[in-house]
């Protein structure tokens, strides 16, 4: 038991909505990691209320780990900067974050080829559109929760920049055409290749 508590980590689930650590990839999801959930939803019952832009209630250096799935593009343009400097703040010197959000390069290929409102892929909550992965999922804002609405988006370049403009040393990403999604690995510290390869196999997907 001491072993095991040893080597406890514990990783941010930042914008987590009503999920929780089973729908995290699976190297969060194991007895290794423990999540502290955030939110700025108190209907989902996070353990700290708060807004990406601002994590104060979260002490800096007090995370292994930051996982953010689908939550960067509901910020500004210029709220994106901010953002990111809060989740390196939050991460201890050999911290890492994992970020998925849509890649609009694929999703704006569909709507080049005017497959605007057509259903793209089939998700738990419904059928999804271009539409919706671009501005937002509309079934859910049309009863009120207008949380979901996306108010900026990325490529797998501009996100690679950001997250090196924001002070992150080592940066990996990937884009998944098919599944319309970018996945990128921002450590503090500096990793090898193989390292950044590593880590992309245990943290990314779900």
């Amino acid at each position: 038991m001491e072993n095991q508590l040893a080597t406890t980590k514990t990783f941010l689930h930042v914008g987590c909505g009503a999920k929780s650590k089973n729908a995290t990839p699976k190297g969060f999801n194991n007895a290794q990691w423990t999540e502290v959930r955030l939110d700025i939803n108190p209907a989902v019952q996070p353990d700290i209320i708060g807004t990406m832009t601002d994590m104060s209630a979260v002490p800096s250096a007090s995370m292994d780990a930051v996982f953010s799935s689908h939550n960067i593009e509901h910020l500004y343009p210029h709220e994106v900067p901010v953002a990111l400097a809060e989740f390196h703040r939050t991460l201890k010197d050999d911290g890492f974050a994992i970020i998925t959000c849509p890649d609009l390069a694929s999703v704006c290929k569909q709507v080049g080829e005017g497959r605007l409102t057509d259903p793209l892929y089939v998700s738990p909550a419904g059928p999804i559109s271009a539409l919706d992965i671009l501005y937002g999922f509309r079934k859910d804002m049309e009863n009120g929760n207008l949380y979901m609405a996306h108010r900026g988006g990325f490529v797998e370049s501009s996100l690679r920049d950001v997250l090196l403009t924001a002070g992150f040393k080592s940066v990996a990403t990937l884009a998944r055409p098919e599944h319309y999604d970018l996945w990128a690995i921002a450590s503090k510290d500096t990793l090898d290749g193989d390292a950044l390869a590593s880590h992309a196999a245990q943290y990314f997907f779900i």
